[in-house]
């Protein structure tokens, strides 16, 4: 029997997480290995040739260490910046994340739209080329969040995130009134689902919120095939580009499908 193939997921922090989740789900039987690249977090920080700079040759050597069949960048600002870059260069396939925008306004019944991303994603050219082809006559409002990223990944390591914090972030998506008021908001940030009960909590009005990981995992699916051995004989790894021995395994498993990491 062949062995599983290695699936690499790639993020500048945990919200890939949300990713690698329905990776998992799709491709139960594969090897996965998540790389965190904490030591360069947030790359909002950063400026687009640092990004670039950084991630092309970082993929490079992970790809060399677990010689993947497939890499997904689960992170809206890597991917707007260098999967050009990384398809050029290296022969393995790639899966990127894109804002939702176009099933997002392909299916707002108000054609009211809001993009929640990062202050780099949704500053970015690539992204208001998204809007101006695929807005299908909406008005779509970007908003871009200084803090919700962070407080993600704080949430999940167990620190105290209030209520108060979270509704700040996201209450500019919430616009008008009546029956021309906001009913679709796009995750521009992969880190953002992490959140998600406390978003439809806080949310002034009920909205869809738009995750694209589930497309991301139909995409893996559309280049490796289906699922093709049994889950319990593949493992998961678990990388931080910092070094640091992570410690979050019984928050960490139900995203690696109930697998302890290494």
């Amino acid at each position: 029997m062949a062995a599983p193939p290695t699936i690499l997921v790639f993020d500048s922090g945990l919200g890939g997480l949300t990713v690698l989740r329905q990776i998992v789900a799709a491709r139960p039987d594969a090897h996965f290995v998540y790389v965190a690249d904490d030591a360069f977090f947030p790359y909002g920080q950063h400026s687009e040739e640092a990004i670039i700079g950084r991630v092309v040759p970082l993929i490079g050597e992970l790809i060399a260490a677990h010689a993947p069949a497939l890499v997904t960048i689960a992170c809206n600002t890597a991917s707007t910046l260098v999967m050009a870059h990384l398809r050029e260069r290296y022969k393995v396939p790639f899966v990127g994340t894109v804002p939702a925008i176009k099933p997002a306004c392909a299916s707002s019944k108000t054609k009211r739209v809001s993009v929640l991303g990062t202050r780099g994603t949704v500053k970015r050219e690539y992204t208001r080329k998204l809007i101006q082809d695929f807005a299908q006559g909406c008005e779509v409002t970007l908003v871009g969040s200084p803090e919700l990223a962070s407080l993600a990944e704080a949430a999940l390591n167990g620190s105290a995130v209030h209520d108060a914090e979270i509704a700040a972030e996201i209450a500019p998506c919430f616009v008008g009134d009546g029956e021309a008021r906001t009913d679709t908001v796009v995750l521009a940030c992969t880190h953002y689902p992490l959140l998600m009960e406390r978003l439809v909590r806080l949310a002034p009005w009920p909205v869809a919120w738009i995750d694209p990981a589930p497309a991301i995992a139909r995409r893996v699916v559309d280049l490796l095939g289906p699922a093709g051995g049994a889950a319990y004989e593949a493992g998961a790894e678990m990388v931080f580009t910092s070094r640091r021995a992570h410690t979050l395994n019984q928050a960490l498993m139900p995203f690696f499908g109930g697998r302890v990491p290494a």
